[in-house]
C-alpha cells in the first residue's frame, strides 16, 4: 500500500490515533466486559480479551509518545533544534523508556522469556554478561541479525537501548512510516526506511540508490553507535526463501542456489546494504545476532492460536573484529553468506533443544 505524503501522516493520521487512545481510555471497561462475554463463545485461552488488550495498550502507547514528541518540538524552538545532538539523545531515551514499557506489558500478557547468549554457555548469568561483553562500547558496530517473526525489530532495538546501551541507526521497510509514532520517532534520529528488492520475479526498490543511502546513514558512526541492518531484506517465510533461491537459479548463481537450497531457516543475505556499512565505517566491528522463537509464527492466524504463546526467545550473539571482514566485495559477500549458514545452523540446533524441553 502506499504510504501517504509527511503532511497526512503528521496532520491527519497521528492526531487521529490520539483521538483514538483518548476514545479507548474512555471505553476500556466496556470494551474488556463485552470480550470477557464473548470469550466462552470463542475457544482459547482469553485470546479475544488479550488481543483487545494489546491493541488498546498499543494505540495509547503510540498516541502517548506522539504527545511526548510534539511536547519536545515546541521545546526545540518548533522544530528549529530538533536535530542537535541534545535532542537526538532525549529522543532515544524516549524511544528507549518507550520500548522497555512496551516489552513489560506485552511480555506479561503474552507470557515471553526473553533470553541473551554468547557462546555455548548455558548458565544465563554467564551468558548474559558474555552476550554484553560482545557489544562493549568503545568501537563502533554494524549489526546484522536475522529477520523472522513478528516484531522482532522491535527485539533488536530494545536490546541495543535497554540492554547494552548503544544508540542504533536502523534500516527499516518504508512501511513502518504508517505507525505514527514510529514514524515521528525514527525521522528524527538516524534510520533509514526503504523500499526493499521484491522476492518475485519482478525488482521494486534496492539497488544503488539504496547502497548510498545506506553509506550515508553509516557514515561517522561513534564509539557508542549501532547500524543495525537486516540482510534478508524482510521477514523469512517459505514463499520469500524460494523466490530468493529462483533468482540465484536465474542469475547463474547455482552454487549459492544449492548452499541456499540447504538453509531452512535463514534467506540467502543481500550483501548490498554491508558493503555499505562496512565501507562507510572501515573501524566498524559486526556483530551477527540470531533468534529463536518467533519462527513459526507467520499470519495472523499462527499468532491467534499461539496466544498466550508461552514462548522463550534465545538471542544469539556472535563478534567479528574488523580485522577479520574481507575487504574484497566477492569476499564479503561470501563471508557474510558462510555467517548465515552458520546461524541457519545453531536455528536449528537451538529449535531441536527447545523442542525437546517442551514434551
Amino acid at each position: 500500500m502506499r504510504l501517504p505524503p509527511k503532511w497526512v501522516r503528521r496532520v491527519v493520521i497521528a492526531p487521529l490515533v490520539i483521538v483514538i487512545a483518548l476514545l479507548l481510555v474512555l471505553t476500556i471497561p466496556l470494551w474488556l466486559l463485552g470480550a470477557l462475554g464473548l470469550t466462552s463463545l470463542v475457544p482459547g485461552r482469553f485470546r479475544l480479551p488479550r488481543v483487545l488488550w494489546l491493541i488498546s495498550v498499543y494505540v495509547i502507547w503510540d498516541a502517548s509518545l506522539l504527545v511526548v514528541m510534539f511536547g519536545m518540538w515546541i521545546a526545540s524552538g518548533f522544530g528549529w533544534k530538533i536535530d542537535t545532538p541534545a535532542f537526538r539523545r532525549a529522543h532515544y531515551r524516549v524511544g528507549a523508556r518507550g520500548l522497555e514499557i512496551l516489552f513489560e506489558v506485552f511480555g506479561s500478557v503474552l507470557r515471553l522469556d526473553m533470553v541473551t547468549a554468547a557462546g555455548d554457555d548455558e548458565d544465563r548469568d554467564a551468558a548474559r554478561a558474555a552476550f554484553d561483553a560482545l557489544f562493549e562500547r568503545g568501537t563502533p558496530l554494524v549489526v546484522a541479525s536475522r529477520h523472522a517473526g513478528p516484531g522482532d525489530s522491535f527485539i533488536i532495538v530494545h536490546t541495543l537501548l535497554n540492554e547494552v546501551d548503544r544508540m542504533p541507526r536502523i534500516v527499516l521497510k518504508y512501511t513502518m512510516q504508517w505507525d505514527p509514532a514510529i514514524d515521528v520517532l525514527l525521522n528524527r534520529i538516524p534510520t533509514r526506511f526503504i523500499v526493499p528488492s521484491g522476492f518475485g520475479g519482478k525488482t521494486t526498490g534496492g539497488g544503488h540508490s539504496v547502497e548510498d543511502s545506506l553509506r550515508d546513514l553509516a557514515t561517522g558512526l561513534g564509539p557508542d553507535d549501532a547500524f543495525v541492518i537486516f540482510p534478508e531484506g524482510g521477514n523469512m517465510t517459505s514463499t520469500r526463501r524460494r523466490s530468493r533461491i529462483d533468482r540465484l537459479r536465474a542469475a547463474g548463481r547455482t552454487t549459492l542456489a544449492d548452499r541456499a537450497e540447504s538453509m531452512l531457516h535463514v534467506m540467502p543475505p543481500q550483501p548490498g546494504g554491508m558493503y555499505a556499512a562496512l565501507d562507510a565505517s572501515p573501524d566498524a566491528d559486526v556483530v551477527f545476532i540470531g533468534h529463536t522463537g518467533l519462527d513459526r509464527l507467520i499470519t495472523m492466524g499462527d499468532i491467534w492460536r499461539d496466544l498466550p504463546m508461552d514462548k522463550r526467545i534465545t538471542m544469539h550473539a556472535w563478534r567479528v573484529p574488523r580485522a577479520e571482514i574481507p575487504a574484497d566485495r566477492d569476499a564479503q559477500a561470501e563471508w557474510l553468506f558462510g555467517w548465515f549458514e552458520r546461524i541457519d545452523g545453531w536455528i536449528a540446533e537451538r529449535s531441536a533443544i527447545d523442542e525437546a524441553g517442551t514434551r
